[in-house]
């Protein structure tokens, strides 16, 4: 009971203590908000220099419109959001058919290439089984005149005959389309479709073709399609022109520059690594490629074309001369002999031209004539754009000329100052531009 009423008598102190307390808590609290404020200090800047700014940047205002009037300035070239929507649809388009044509290029990459195979198996059966022919006639000649009389004489100088007879007429075929050239051409087309398609899919690698970038690449294409007809029949080459005449696998673009230089005549600049010294440097090159190299690959392949014309008539002539001669043993002395020595001849004629690939000798030198005459058209039509910022970089374009003929920058600038200095002194040029043919 006692401590009860202790506890009682404790109870109000406690409360009074802990009510003091907090009360001195709140006082310090509402003296920490309650801080006296700051004065305000009004920070003014002199009127002196304010009108020195305003007059300063006046100036600079009337500076800036003397050299540049107001009247000059296009305020409306900013691109607007359908402007670039429009230019981003357009390239998406672009992008699109490009990809449509590189499919088609890969197509026909894989398409020569079977082709080029095919015909090149057609060379090589053919020459083996003609010779083969060939020589089995010959061999029955051979039994023939040894001892053959009778039915057993009749059969064999029919039976060879009818070999030499069947050889003439499969090399006359075989003379006409001249397998080993139809696979060179298929090999040609091949490389040169490859290397449009690396040039496309480079265009999509830097993401930004154009209209012209798609009109140009299905002009090539076109222009390889007429170049390298896959078909044998209408659309072939000759394979044995009147004259030799160079391979064209590109579309000439001469003329459109030609009509978009006249607003360009006259104006000489030396900027995108173009100077005059590089633009006569190129004109020597292309004068070298002219006189030098191309003269040269035009006489070579008119030299392997006539060489190609006496061989084709050979071989069927001298297998016709066996047939004759085959079916005249028994009968004339000297049949047997003219028999077998003209089935040898054709023999060695025909692996001499088929197994010797004239024709694709032929074909070569006409690849590397249409070589060196793209070479030479590509020079003429960048110095014939007097525009040098629509210009390829001259600095790019003369690496580019260097390695198409096999040599350094160095080589290049001096083979181009050895064709001014002998055209100076009128001697001939004895060194060709290219150093790959």
């Amino acid at each position: 009971m006692a401590s009860l009423k202790a506890s009682t008598l404790l109870l109000p102190s406690f409360s009074s203590s802990s009510s003091s307390s907090s009360y001195c808590c709140s006082m310090k609290l509402n003296d920490a908000i309650n801080a006296p404020k700051l004065p305000k200090v009004r920070f003014s800047v002199p009127k002196i220099a304010m009108r020195k700014l305003v007059d300063e940047m006046n100036r600079r205002v009337d500076e800036f419109t003397n050299r540049v009037p107001i009247e000059n300035i296009n305020l409306t070239s900013t691109p607007t959001a359908n402007d670039i929507v429009e230019s981003s649809n357009s390239t998406s388009f672009a992008a699109t058919q490009l990809h449509a044509i590189l499919e088609a290029v890969a197509d026909r990459v894989e398409m020569h290439t079977n082709v080029g195979q095919q015909r090149d198996n057609w060379n090589t059966l053919l020459l083996n089984s003609i010779n083969m022919i060939t020589l089995a006639a010959a061999a029955m000649v051979g039994a023939a005149a040894i001892g053959g009389s009778g039915m057993p004489l009749l059969a064999l100088k029919l039976s060879a005959t009818l070999l030499y007879a069947a050889a003439a007429g499969m090399l006359l075929v075989m003379n006409k389309i001249q397998p080993s050239q139809l696979a060179e051409e298929q090999r040609n087309a091949t490389r040169l479709f490859k290397q449009l398609r690396s040039q496309i899919q480079t265009m999509l690698a830097l993401g930004t073709p154009t209209q012209e970038d798609v009109e140009d690449v299905m002009e090539r294409v076109l222009a390889l399609d007429k170049a390298y007809p896959l078909p044998m029949l209408g659309a072939t080459l000759d394979k044995f022109p009147a004259k030799f005449e160079p391979a064209t696998w590109w579309p000439s673009h001469q003329l459109i520059i030609q009509m978009e230089n006249e607003s360009h005549e006259g104006k000489q600049l030396e900027t995108n690594g173009w100077s005059e010294e590089l633009e006569a440097e190129m004109r020597e090159i292309m004068e070298v490629v002219k006189r030098k190299d191309s003269e040269d690959y035009e006489r070579l392949g008119n030299l392997v074309l006539k060489i190609n014309k006496i061989l084709a008539v050979s071989g069927p002539l001298l297998t016709g001369i066996a047939a004759v001669g085959s079916a005249c043993v028994g009968n004339v002395a000297w049949a047997a002999v003219v028999a077998l020595s003209a089935g040898a001849l054709a023999t060695t004629v025909n692996t001499f031209q088929h197994g010797g690939q004239v024709g694709m000798v032929f074909e070569m030198y006409r690849n590397a004539g249409g070589f060196l005459r793209l070479l030479k058209e590509t020079i003429e039509e960048a110095l014939e754009e007097k525009d040098l910022e629509r210009r390829e970089n001259g600095e790019l374009f003369e690496t580019k000329v260097t390695l198409q003929l096999g040599r350094s920058v160095s080589q290049l600038r001096d083979l181009a100052r050895k064709s001014a200095s002998c055209r100076i002194d009128g001697t001939a040029m004895d060194e060709f531009a290219s150093k790959l043919f």
